[in-house]
C-alpha cells in the first residue's frame, strides 16, 4: 500500500490594520526602541480593534482568506481544529463558531490550546486524520488576540505580543510530500512561570481578581527564555538525527517567533545560515498561535515543492517541539 502523507494545500492569513510601534510603547511605558529591538527583534505588532469582535473575528478572516486562494468549497471540509489561546469565550467553542460562520457544515469542530506551541501541536492532530483516512480535508486555523489578555502598564509583556490569524488546508498525499515526523514534549514545570492568575476553576473572576490584574500574562522572562532557548534547540536537532537531516538537507526553519535571540539559537545549532531561517517577528510580534501560519503567508511565493521544512515552536506550560514536513506545493 502507498503511504498517506498529511500534506498542506494551501494557506490563508489576516492582519489587523492597527499598528502598534515600540515609538508607541514609548509614550505608554518606561521602554524605548533600542531595547526592545536588542532583546526582542520586534519593532511593530499588530492590533485587533474591531469593537466587540475577538479570536472568531481573524480566524474567520484568515480561512475566508483560505478558501477564496484555493477554490475550496467551505461544505467539503470535514473538520476544523481552532488552535488558540484567547478564545471568544471559556465554554462555547470558538472553532464551532467559525465552522458555522465561513459555511463549513460538513465539518466537525474542537479548540486546540497548547499555548505558543497550540499551532504545532494542531498540526499533528490535523496529521494523524488525515493518515488515518478517515477524513480528506482538515483545516487548522490559528487565531489569538493576545491584546485582550495583556496589561498595557506592564513592559515586560506589552512589547511582546501581538493579534492576528492564519490558516492552513491539510489533504492527502501519496507521492511523498506532507508530514514526515514530528516530536513533541510538554512538562508541568513550566505552570508557574507563564500563566493566567484568575478566570480558571481554581479562582474564578471577582471583583479582587480583577482589580489585582489577575486575569492578564504573567511572564518570568528569564526564566521561559532559558527554557525555551535550550528545549526549542534540542528538538529541532533531535528532529533532523531522527530523520538523518545535514543542515544541507534543511531548506528552511520555520521557527515560533517569540524572540529573535531564540530563534537564532535554534538555527545555530541545526547548523542552519541566516537565510534558511523564515523570521518576520519585526513586524507582527508574537501571535502566539498565528506565528507559523504567517511565516507560512508571508514566504508562501518562495517555498517549492519538496522543500524540507523544519517547524519548532515554545510555549507555556511548557509546551514544545519539532515537525519535518516536506513542502507539496509551488506557489503560482
Amino acid at each position: 500500500m502507498t503511504k498517506i502523507h498529511a500534506a498542506i494545500t494551501a494557506i490563508g492569513c489576516y492582519l489587523p490594520e492597527t499598528k502598534l510601534t515600540n515609538a508607541d510603547l514609548e509614550t505608554m511605558v518606561d521602554t524605548n526602541d533600542e531595547w526592545i529591538t536588542s532583546r526582542t527583534g520586534i519593532k511593530e505588532r499588530r492590533i485587533l480593534k474591531e469593537p466587540g469582535e475577538g479570536a472568531s473575528y481573524m480566524a474567520i478572516k484568515a480561512a475566508e482568506d483560505l478558501l477564496r486562494k484555493s477554490g475550496t468549497d467551505p461544505k467539503d471540509i470535514d473538520c476544523i481544529i481552532l488552535s488558540t489561546a484567547t478564545p471568544d469565550m471559556p465554554v462555547a467553542s470558538t472553532g464551532v463558531y467559525v465552522a458555522t460562520k465561513i459555511g463549513a457544515t460538513n465539518a466537525f469542530s474542537f479548540d486546540l490550546q497548547a499555548a505558543c506551541s497550540s499551532f504545532l501541536y494542531g498540526m499533528s492532530v490535523a496529521s494523524a486524520y488525515i493518515e488515518s483516512g478517515r477524513y480528506k480535508k482538515v483545516l487548522l486555523i490559528g487565531s489569538d488576540k493576545m491584546s485582550s489578555i495583556i496589561d498595557y502598564t506592564d513592559r515586560a509583556t506589552c512589547i511582546i505580543f501581538g493579534d492576528a490569524a492564519g490558516a492552513v488546508l491539510f489533504e492527502p498525499n501519496s507521492q511523498g510530500y506532507g508530514v514526515q515526523d514530528e516530536y513533541l514534549r510538554s512538562d508541568g514545570i513550566g505552570r508557574e512561570y507563564l500563566k493566567i492568575d484568575a478566570g480558571g476553576s481554581i479562582l474564578p473572576a471577582s471583583a479582587e481578581t480583577v482589580a489585582n490584574k489577575q486575569h492578564y500574562v504573567f511572564q518570568d522572562g528569564k526564566t521561559v527564555f532559558k527554557y525555551a532557548v535550550s528545549n526549542m534547540a534540542d528538538v529541532s536537532e533531535k528532529i533532523m538525527q531522527r530523520n538523518n537531516l545535514t543542515h544541507g538537507d534543511v531548506t528552511w526553519l520555520a521557527a515560533h517567533q517569540a524572540n529573535k535571540r531564540i530563534i537564532d539559537a535554534t538555527a545555530h545549532r541545526m547548523g542552519l545560515d541566516d537565510s534558511k531561517v523564515l523570521m518576520n517577528i519585526e513586524r507582527y510580534g508574537n501571535t502566539t498561535s498565528a506565528t507559523l501560519p504567517l511565516l507560512l503567508c508571508d514566504y508562501e511565493k518562495q517555498l517549492k515543492k519538496g522543500d524540507n521544512i523544519i517547524f519548532a515552536t515554545f510555549g507555556g506550560g511548557f509546551t514544545w517541539g519539532a515537525m519535518y514536513l516536506k513542502w507539496a506545493y509551488t506557489a503560482k
